[in-house]
């Protein structure tokens, strides 16, 4: 059964309000290129929207109760946020999850090095990538510096028009004979996506002086002097030094904002769309309850690492959504382990991440009855995992009809989606960690092209549904 295209139902209106909402995203995708920005972006339209730190709540021991809007952070990385329903947590929540993190390439810690004259940072590629996607295109660097007396700088070159940006190399065709023989793996190897980031040599003073000076220049050149000019510009813009990299978050990411594509305007070009599209998303559809006391409490989960197996203290499989919760619901009265396994226990939720976008370019790995197409809305994987559904949580049908009735009763387009043919590959999300409660999750998102590459494509139609149906769930008092 072929899904409807959402293009076609749209009114005035609603054509006003999806060009607000794409216009909102691309801004918010264009500045938050890593899940520190992401985070901060987060907080801060939260507590616009009348949260409050739980942090703070817990340190005052402040009551909480229905109507009560409170938000936690992980190590600057991840961010969940709890809008307290009609209904005791112990009921129940609703719970929309999604990722912050994306493919890039981080920057080591002993990564500054000059050859041949250029100076160049180390980099390892985070998350799964095509390392020849990363060549020859502008980059930016985005992270924080932390240094030993407890300052924390924020880098982020690369954005601005009169920032440099930085770049991998690529080598001629006319010498690449050799490159051209090597599968796509090995085109590229990973070791080899170093950032260049300078040319020009640090001068010493007595170089720039009289001829007479010269005798005594070349004791006075630096050593790699390429990389002392590089050295010289951070400190002077960042005031760090070369030691400060060991405890450097620097993460470089394609440079440039997102923008409409096509003729039509009709879709999103941009990088990091795997899951940002979806954060924004659940973060819109939680900041859209207002002041509204949901009949269950609302919950979104903005968590890190899910590329690399959401692993750490601020991925989905560390404690920090349970802990939470558990601290939430003492305050609402709720204290105790048998509570809180009731609640998680009881709860639902949309792992709210990306799906693979049916490529005609590319049919020849995908079921087409059973694939995402740009444009149709709403995709919902039943399950996801690899080869024999290996790694997949596997939605129940009972919850299934469930998502659907909610769908249908909100008006949303809607389809569902296997990730590829059978057997062509796979992948997986953060659904199956919640379940280990034995709460009903489904995997839920926007359709993608070029997935994981630097510059990803979404529609317009299937943000604004997903937004639309997002709500829809959070609101839904079953």
């Amino acid at each position: 059964m072929e899904r409807d295209i959402a293009w076609k139902k749209y009114d005035e209106a609603a054509h006003e309000a999806l060009e607000a909402l794409a216009a909102d995203y691309i801004e918010f995708i264009s500045a938050n290129k890593t899940e520190r920005e992401c985070a901060t972006a987060a907080i801060a339209a939260a507590e616009e929207a009348g949260y409050d730190s739980l942090a703070d709540a817990i340190a005052a021991g402040t009551p909480v109760g229905p109507g009560a809007k409170l938000w936690a952070c992980a190590q600057g990385k991840a961010v969940i946020l709890v809008h307290v329903g009609a209904a005791p947590m112990s009921d129940g929540l609703n719970i929309l999850g999604a990722h912050i993190d994306s493919p890039r390439l981080d920057i080591k810690q002993n990564p500054l090095y000059e050859a041949h004259g250029f100076a160049l940072l180390d980099t390892h590629y985070y998350g799964g990538i095509k390392n020849y996607q990363w060549t020859a295109l502008p980059l930016a660097l985005h992270g924080v510096v932390a240094k030993t007396d407890g300052e924390v700088v924020e880098v982020n070159i690369g954005e601005d028009a009169g920032d440099p940006v930085f770049c991998v190399t690529d080598l001629l065709p006319h010498l690449g004979r050799a490159q051209m023989e090597k599968t796509g793996e090995k085109v590229v190897e990973g070791e080899d996506l170093d950032v260049l980031v300078g040319n020009r040599p640090l001068v010493a003073e007595a170089e720039s002086g009289t001829a007479d000076s010269s005798d005594s220049s070349e004791a006075e050149t630096p050593k790699d002097p390429v990389k002392q000019m590089v050295l010289a510009a951070l400190a002077e813009k960042y005031a760090v030094d070369e030691e400060d990299f060991l405890s450097a978050e620097l993460e470089v990411v394609p440079a440039g904002c997102a923008r409409d594509l096509g003729f039509d305007r009709s879709m999103v070009i941009g990088y990091g769309q795997d899951d940002r599209v979806c954060a924004y998303t659940s973060l819109a559809a939680q900041l859209a309850l207002g002041d509204d006391v949901p009949a269950r409490t609302a919950v979104c989960v903005l968590v890190d690492k899910e590329e690399i197996g959401s692993v750490g203290a601020s991925g989905m499989a560390s404690m920090f959504f349970e802990n939470t919760i558990a601290e939430i619901m003492a305050l609402a009265g709720e204290d105790g382990p048998l509570p809180l396994r009731r609640a998680l226990t009881r709860s639902r939720m949309l792992s709210s991440d990306v799906s693979a976008g049916f490529d005609p370019a590319y049919a020849s790995v995908f079921e087409a009855k059973n694939s995402a197409f740009l444009g149709r809305g709403l995709v919902f994987n039943k399950y996801t995992g690899a080869r024999g559904k290996s790694g997949s949580n596997d939605a129940s049908a009972e919850y299934v009809a469930q998502v659907r009735r909610i769908m249908d009763e909100a008006g949303v387009s809607f389809q569902t989606a296997e990730l590829g043919r059978v057997d062509a590959g796979g992948g997986g999300t953060i659904a199956y960690i919640p379940a280990k409660y034995g709460m009903d999750v489904i995997d839920s998102g926007v359709p993608v092209l070029s997935m994981h590459s630097p510059w990803e494509v979404t529609s317009k139609a299937d943000i604004y549904e997903a937004r639309r149906g997002y709500e829809a769930f959070l609101r839904d008092p079953s």
